[in-house]
């Protein structure tokens, strides 16, 4: 062992490395050696016991669905609880949801919820932000980025195409995506826009999860779906649908984006773990070190990639910035963007 650690050290010193990867390193060289003890220790006091709910207010087969139970799986495979239960509660952005949640779990110290930006639109157009206020905010976990989808056999074959359709007429081009004022109707506003149309005539018809704006897409319900990539991976591998592009800065997932397309719209999404208001603020910081333990876990990276997500990990004081920023930022984009429910 101790030549193993010489060497890592070496390692170390020969090359510029990062703190975390030293540190994943350290702790796999050290998983089998007389240090294991004092490691074993600090994760099991992170442990939250044998049983943990997650409710996630969405239906099955979305992102926060997809969401909640990855973190579940690597909360139990990293040892953290022996059993998580998953809730759906879906409707209305998450706002029926957090509302039944915190109604129910708002002092239950075994519960998280799922949230995320789509939340947080959907208070914004219902005027309710203030409801947030009734949840912890943990942590950010992931952020993604939305895919403009259409019919394989659809006319409007790029974003040129589909600003020339919103611009003309509007109302002829039925948009799919989340919730309404999640992100997806926010981006669906900004595309309308930049496409020089009157985004008061948008016709945006929100679903419950990523699944039903795929379906709505396939039957050919509606002209253009805006929902995460993974939702619309397979459809888009097998030739079911065509994407427009991606509304990232650059391409991604082997898309363009809108932006070097010739639309200007950038927007990203991001996923979060919360809980009850009235959980102690010791079993709080515990939950928040069972996550980040577990989003070091393998089990959590391999939902990374498989789900085309980023990591994007934010805690403490930067998160709660953040969250009064992008709060601030959803009612304005409501409001500049005249989104209706």
């Amino acid at each position: 062992m101790a030549n193993s650690l010489s060497t890592a050290l070496s390692k170390a010193i020969s090359r510029s490395i990062t703190r975390r990867e030293w540190l994943n390193y350290s702790s796999a060289l050290l998983a089998g050696s007389a240090f294991a003890a004092p490691l074993a220790q600090a994760s099991q006091a992170h442990r939250l016991g044998n049983e943990l709910r997650i409710v996630i207010p969405a239906n099955p087969g979305g992102g926060w669905d997809q969401t909640g139970r990855a973190l579940g799986a690597a909360l139990t495979s990293s040892g953290m609880v022996d059993k998580v239960v998953y809730e759906n509660i879906g409707g209305k952005g998450g706002t029926i949801g957090l509302a039944d949640y915190t109604k129910r779990y708002g002092s239950d110290p075994n519960s998280l919820l799922i949230g995320g930006m789509v939340m947080v639109g959907a208070l914004a157009l219902n005027k309710a932000s203030a409801e947030l206020n009734q949840v912890q905010t943990l942590a950010r976990m992931t952020s993604d980025y939305l895919v403009v989808a259409v019919p394989a056999d659809s006319p409007i074959r790029s974003p040129k195409d589909l600003a020339k359709a919103m611009r003309e007429n509007l109302p002829e081009v039925a948009i799919a995506g989340g919730s309404a004022g999640g992100v997806d109707h926010m981006y669906a506003g900004m595309l309308a826009r930049v496409s020089k149309a009157n985004a008061e005539q948008l016709q945006y018809k929100p679903f419950p999860g990523g699944n039903d704006v795929l379906q709505s897409l396939l039957k050919k319900q509606v002209q253009v779906g805006i929902s995460g990539y993974s939702e619309l991976r397979e459809a888009l591998q097998s030739g079911k649908l065509r994407a427009l592009g991606v509304s990232s800065r650059r391409a991604m997932f082997g898309i363009p984006s809108m932006r070097d397309q010739g639309l200007d719209a950038e927007m990203s999404n991001w996923r979060a773990v919360m809980t009850g208001k009235n959980v102690a603020p010791e079993r709080s910081k515990q939950m928040l070190a069972a996550i980040e333990f577990a989003s070091n876990h393998d089990s959590w990276k391999q939902s990374l990639a498989s789900n085309s997500w980023n990591a994007s990990w934010m805690t403490g004081k930067a998160l709660h910035d953040f969250m009064e920023i992008e709060t601030s930022t959803a009612q304005l984009m409501t409001y500049l963007l005249k989104l209706k429910s």
